[in-house]
């Protein structure tokens, strides 16, 4: 075969390496985008952050200046009118003028603050102490389920090694205050492999007795193997009587019936009538499932939205949350220092120069697609509320059909764009904080030809639920013919659907002994 030459034409899409970082942190969540910037921040030199005094800092600064040129200017005006035999008081009242400014910008010098004699901060122009109060803060340094267990152990007389045992197992327990492991295996990771059977009898021992010290230590029912002991621990320190045998004997072995509410076998079961059944249900239902709940950390948990979702006049508008926005500048100092290394022309540039001005180079895309990003997070969310007016006034239920492409045609953005925006970026509303993708849903047919959202009928559906009687619950096919005679078309597996989406339990699940 002869080799030759051929010319072809061809079209394909370059992803220069600036649009890859511009798609890539387009993607990226709020942690994810901070945790890339510190990244950046230790990797190139030319990123650092933009900071900022705080607002009592510049507003101290400001009282000092005011101060000091007014008390200049009245020694100025008093020695010109009075004459130099009424300067020296004047002077001594301008000093002291002067000090009284030093010390209360000394009191705000490097973020610092007074302190009474008692110890407790005094901070100025705080006028309500519950107006700056803040949650996180009590949160940070609320103490963990292991530390509260410790502190009730320092009361206790056990000897060094019940202690050690009683450690052992607060080490093993998960965020919900359940053992993670056995005791054969907590045994298991403490003896040798050569160990005889002696020592092993006599560590199951003690982390027995130590398990009854932890399972006797607050909150009840810590410390429990599963769901089922968890309750009855909790149960056995309730006052005796027939309801509270009867739950005990539920939490043992018919924990499945009553999750069914299986009435007629839970009273065959147990030789009790409904009444005390009730009453029985009625003490299960009061106990704490996750013993460890309280105590852990609700920052956790806490959604910090991207966007925030305001009222002007008859309108909505969307301002970015200042709070996430990150503030980045180019370092000027080693900015222009590179520029004066430049070489002449006519020459070749070092290798180090060329290295140099290329990571600063990727620093200004850095900014830039920062910037775009948040941007293009405005523009997307300022296009949803638009669509969505009536959801910021009258809630979920007054949601429209809306699919990612409207978006992308309104905009003139690719539909993968959009997506990218959307997922885990969050808005603040009146009735929330919600993630983007929230407000797009599918449309459902109506009988006077119109749409209807996805997410409103979910919303009516759980109104539907809500207002149901406890002792009949509805039913999918109920909820169904229900939703039709309001005009809205759904399938019974639709509404099914829509109901495990909601995790509302079935019927059957819902239904009070």
């Amino acid at each position: 075969m002869k080799p030759s030459l051929q010319f072809r034409l061809s079209q394909h899409l370059a992803l220069t390496p600036q649009l890859q970082q511009s798609i890539r942190l387009l993607q990226l969540s709020t942690l994810e985008l901070h945790q890339e910037i510190e990244q950046m921040l230790e990797q190139n030199p030319f990123l650092e952050p933009e900071e900022e005094l705080p607002a009592l800092d510049v507003a101290a600064g400001m009282e000092f200046e005011r101060q000091r040129n007014d008390s200049t200017a009245a020694d100025n005006e008093a020695a010109h009118k009075d004459g130099p035999e009424s300067s020296e008081p004047d002077a001594a009242a301008g000093l002291d003028t002067a000090e009284l400014g030093t010390t209360e910008r000394d009191d705000w010098e490097n973020g610092t603050e007074r302190e009474d004699f008692d110890g407790i901060r005094e901070t100025p122009n705080r006028n309500n102490d519950e107006d700056d109060f803040d949650p996180l803060e009590r949160n940070s340094i609320a103490i963990s389920l292991q530390e509260h267990l410790r502190q009730q152990l320092r009361g206790t007389r056990l000897s060094g090694a019940d202690m050690a045992a009683v450690e052992m197992l607060i080490e093993s327990l998960n965020d919900d205050g359940y053992l993670a492991d056995s005791l054969e295996d907590i045994a298991d990771s403490l003896l040798d492999e050569d160990a005889d059977e002696d020592d092993r009898d006599e560590v199951m021992s003690r982390l027995r007795c130590g398990l009854s010290w932890l399972q006797n230590l607050d909150p009840i029912g810590v410390g429990a193997a599963n769901l089922s002991e968890c309750l009855i621990l909790q149960l056995r320190v309730l006052p005796v009587c027939e309801a509270q045998a009867t739950a005990i004997a539920i939490c043992k072995s018919h924990l499945d019936l009553l999750a069914r509410r299986d009435t007629k076998k839970l009273v065959s079961a147990l030789g009790v009538d409904e009444t005390v059944l009730k009453e029985a249900q009625t003490l299960i239902v009061s106990l704490e499932p996750k013993p460890g709940r309280p105590f852990t950390r609700a920052e956790a948990n806490i959604i910090v939205p991207d966007v925030i979702v305001q009222k002007s006049g008859r309108n909505w508008k969307v301002v970015l949350n200042q709070d996430v926005m990150p503030k980045l500048r180019i370092n000027d100092l080693y900015a222009q220092a590179l520029r004066q290394s430049r070489s002449p022309r006519g020459t070749t540039a070092s290798e180090g120069h060329v290295a140099m001005s290329s990571r600063l180079q990727e620093a200004r895309w850095f900014v830039k697609n920062i910037q775009q990003r948040f941007d293009t997070i405005l523009r997307v969310s300022q296009a949803i509320v638009d669509r969505q007016k009536n959801f910021f006034t009258h809630g979920e239920i007054a949601m429209k059909p809306l699919v990612l492409r409207e978006i992308a045609d309104e905009l003139g953005l690719h539909e993968s764009t959009i997506s990218r925006v959307t997922t885990a970026k969050y808005m603040s509303t009146p009735f929330g904080t919600f993630e983007l993708k929230y407000f797009f849903g599918s449309s459902l047919n109506t009988e006077a030809g119109g749409n209807a959202s996805s997410t409103a009928v979910r919303a009516l559906i759980k109104q539907l639920v809500v207002a149901e009687d406890a002792k009949k619950p509805l039913s999918d096919s109920q909820l169904s013919s229900m939703l039709e005679e309001q005009g809205i078309q759904v399938a019974r597996r639709t509404v099914a659907k829509y109901r495990e989406a909601l995790k509302i339990a079935p019927a059957n699940l819902r239904k009070a002994l």
